[in-house]
């Protein structure tokens, strides 16, 4: 079958280093020992009792054991000398990841540290091996950043940023930012084990009954907020039932036996608007919503790809590799979307674009 596992090396962690320390020498038997005074004792449990509240004020971002072992830089005086670039940490997981990428790309071909803030490492780390250090928020708060704001396409003037303290702002989420790094970013963007063998768990069972060589073609629909979003703010349309068939139709022409993995965040409209008859779609979760988390991981783990709009499925092409067909032409010729999002530097070249119907958001428009 073409199904492929991906396998991931571990990361260990250095060994501790221990030094031994010679004990004292026993007392005699002849020797006594005092009681100690209660201010002795009182004294002992203040100093305990303060040690363990700055350790756990200090320590709280410390990842949780599934997580990358990133290092938590605390105060002023940690930071490197040279300065430390950061990025803004908004929006979801598709979001979350091209911040995270960006920065890692534009600190690194400026020469600079860079470090996340501690709500990118909760979104990132339960999933991925991400391995950029987390900044605290006490430090962030002492730095004078200088705010840059990014469009969302790769440009000249990024190469040569001349401050030490950058924050980098808005949602960038372009391979034109950090594709001459993608072996580096894959690496960042691996599972953790549970992650990937759960979803490669749910492969492995479509599998089972079905031909014994599958191509599986993971599928992202995304609705939720853009339902309303898309025709009023942007003035342009989400994928509809023609679109999937097209979509599907196409890798259906080129693979004897496909499986396409659904998943979206509306999986009713999904089951209603998406053929099943011919056996080869499932709906993931059993056709319920599942976690992003969970969804995302499927996506990677598939052989292609077939998305609508969103970073989220951008995202889950760019890692799972292979062929991807995603919609385009998705809004109307005046939508000030088109000022900020440019298709070339969102879509990879070799992927295939299938224009959307604009007939209802030529409608809605006034």
């Amino acid at each position: 079958m073409t199904w492929r596992g991906r396998s991931e090396t571990q990361r260990s962690a250095p060994p501790s280093l221990l030094t031994w320390v010679p004990s004292p020498p026993a007392a005699s038997m002849g020797s006594w020992t005092a009681r100690p005074s209660f201010s002795t004792i009182f004294f002992f449990v203040v100093f305990v009792v303060s040690v363990i509240f700055h350790c756990h004020r200090r320590l709280a971002l410390v990842p949780a054991p599934w997580a990358s072992r990133s290092l938590v830089v605390l105060g002023p005086r940690h930071l490197p000398q040279g300065g430390m670039w950061t990025i803004n940490s908004q929006g979801r997981l598709g979001n979350q990841m091209g911040q995270y990428a960006t920065l890692y790309a534009l600190a690194k071909l400026n020469g600079r540290p860079a470090a996340i803030p501690a709500q990118m490492h909760s979104a990132l780390a339960p999933i991925f091996r991400i391995s950029l250090p987390v900044l605290h928020g006490a430090t962030a708060s002492r730095i004078p950043w200088r705010n840059y704001p990014l469009n969302d396409w790769m440009e000249e003037q990024y190469r040569h940023l001349p401050w030490e303290y950058v924050r980098l702002t808005g949602y960038p989420c372009s391979w034109t930012f950090y594709h001459h790094l993608r072996p580096e970013i894959l690496r960042e963007f691996t599972l953790h084990d549970h992650v990937r063998e759960e979803a490669q768990r749910f492969l492995r069972a479509l599998q089972a009954p079905r031909a014994p060589q599958l191509t599986f073609v993971g599928v992202h629909v995304r609705r939720g907020d853009y339902v309303r979003v898309m025709p009023r703010v942007w003035k342009g349309v989400l994928a509809d039932r023609g679109y999937l068939q097209q979509a599907l139709d196409w890798f259906r022409a080129r693979h004897p036996a496909p499986v396409f993995v659904v998943t979206s965040d509306d999986m009713s409209w999904c089951r209603r608007n998406i053929n099943s008859s011919l056996g080869d779609v499932v709906f993931a979760g059993d056709g319920r919503q599942g976690s992003p988390a969970k969804d995302f991981a499927l996506l990677t783990q598939c052989n292609h790809t077939v998305f609508t709009v969103g970073t989220f499925g951008v995202w889950a092409a760019y890692l799972a590799g292979g062929d991807a067909v995603y919609l385009a032409n998705f809004t109307l010729p005046h939508s000030r979307f088109r000022t900020i999002f440019k298709p070339q530097a969102a879509f990879l070249p070799q992927w295939v674009g299938i224009a959307a119907n604009l007939g209802p958001a030529g409608e809605n428009s006034p």
